[in-house]
């Protein structure tokens, strides 16, 4: 199994966990907002290189 599956079956895992102990909505907050806030962590000039490179480059 890649790495990348790994990751992805984990990210998966966690999220039926926190369907079933945590309403759905606030499971819905988290696996949203984690993202949405690391990527408002990123300097401007990140924001610009994530944008730009297509999402077969991210892995790299």
């Amino acid at each position: 199994m890649s790495k990348n599956a790994k990751i992805a079956a984990g990210g998966v895992a966690v999220g039926l966990i926190l369907l079933i102990w945590l309403p759905w909505w606030a499971a819905f907050l988290i696996v949203v907002g984690v993202p949405a806030a690391a990527y408002l962590t990123l300097d401007p000039s990140q924001r610009r290189r994530l944008r730009r490179i297509t999402r077969k480059e991210l892995g790299r």
